[in-house]
C-alpha cells in the first residue's frame, strides 16, 4: 500500500486544501442525495462513509470538519491510530465519530480493533466471525459487523461465497453466547463490492443479488438486517438504486488533492 498523504504533501496550501474537501463533501452528498431521491427512497436512508485511508489524521480532521462523521479505514492499524489521534488531538468531535473497518480484517488484529467500537463491514469467514465473537465477549464490549459476501464472483475479491451464507448465519444465530445485554456480536448486514473493471450498469445487478441475499436472510431468521454496505465513488448511484444504506466513497472527497 502506497504511504498516506500527509498534510505537508499536498499540492496547495492547509487553507485551500481544507476549503477544496469542504466542497467536495457537498458535492458528494448534493449527489447522493439526488440518487436517493431518484430511486424513491428517503434522503436519511442512506450514510456515506467517508474512505480516509488515503490521507493522513490530520486531513482527515478537514473531512470531519467538512461534516462527515462516519469514517472507513482498510487496515486496522491505522483506524486505530487515527482514533487514537482524534481522542488526543480533537476531543471535540472524537465520540462524534464512527468508525468503519472496511478493508480485509486478519484474526490477530480483532483484539485491538475492538477497543475501538467501529462497525466491521469485511466479515468474510466463519473463523473471523467466531474470533469477533470471542473477543467482544472477553473484552465485555459489544460489536456489530456486516458479512461481506462474494457477489462478483471475482476471485480477486475476498468475501464469502454466497452459497455458504445461510449456514453460517443459521449457525451463528443457534449459538447461546452470541449476544447479550452487555456484550456479543450483531449481525446487522451485508457488504458486497462490485467486480473489477466493472461500470455502473454491470454492477447493478450484483447489488441487486446482494439485496437479495439479504432479503432471504430476513425471511430465513425472522431478524431484520438493515445494512447493506454497497457503491464506492464510481457506482454508488447504482447502488442506492438497489438499497445500499452505507456507501463507502474516496476518491471523490478528496479529489484534487490525491
Amino acid at each position: 500500500m502506497a504511504e498516506l498523504i500527509e498534510s505537508k504533501q499536498l499540492p496547495c496550501s492547509a487553507a485551500d486544501a481544507r476549503q477544496r474537501i469542504a466542497e467536495n463533501w457537498q458535492r458528494v452528498c448534493l449527489n447522493v442525495a439526488e440518487a436517493t431521491a431518484a430511486a424513491g427512497r428517503q434522503v436519511d436512508e442512506v450514510h456515506i462513509v467517508g474512505v480516509s485511508k488515503y490521507v493522513d489524521a490530520l486531513i482527515t480532521s478537514w473531512l470531519v470538519d467538512a461534516g462527515c462523521r462516519d469514517l472507513g479505514e482498510n487496515r486496522p492499524q491505522l483506524l486505530d491510530q487515527k482514533a487514537t489521534w482524534f481522542a488526543e488531538h480533537r476531543p471535540d468531535v472524537a465520540t462524534e465519530i464512527q468508525w468503519h473497518q472496511i478493508g480485509h480484517l486478519q484474526r490477530n488484529k480483532v483484539r485491538r480493533l475492538l477497543t475501538v467500537k467501529p462497525l466491521v463491514h469485511s466479515i468474510d469467514s466463519e473463523r473471523l466471525l467466531d474470533e469477533v465473537l470471542a473477543e467482544a465477549r472477553r473484552q465485555e464490549t459489544s460489536v456489530d459487523v456486516l458479512i461481506e459476501v462474494n457477489v462478483s464472483g471475482d476471485q480477486a475479491k475476498t468475501g464469502l461465497p454466497p452459497t455458504e451464507l445461510p449456514g453460517l448465519v443459521e449457525r451463528f444465530f443457534a449459538r447461546p453466547d452470541r449476544s447479550s445485554s452487555s456484550h456479543g456480536v450483531q449481525i446487522v448486514g451485508l457488504m458486497g463490492m462490485a467486480g473489477w473493471g466493472t461500470d455502473p450498469h454491470q454492477a447493478r445487478p450484483q447489488f441487486s443479488r446482494l439485496r437479495e441475499l439479504r432479503d432471504s436472510l430476513v425471511d430465513q431468521t425472522d431478524v431484520d438486517f438493515p445494512e447493506l454496505s454497497m457503491g464506492m465513488s464510481g457506482d454508488y448511484a447504482a447502488a442506492i438504486a438497489e438499497g445500499a444504506t452505507l456507501v463507502r466513497i474516496g476518491s471523490s472527497l478528496f479529489e484534487g488533492l490525491l
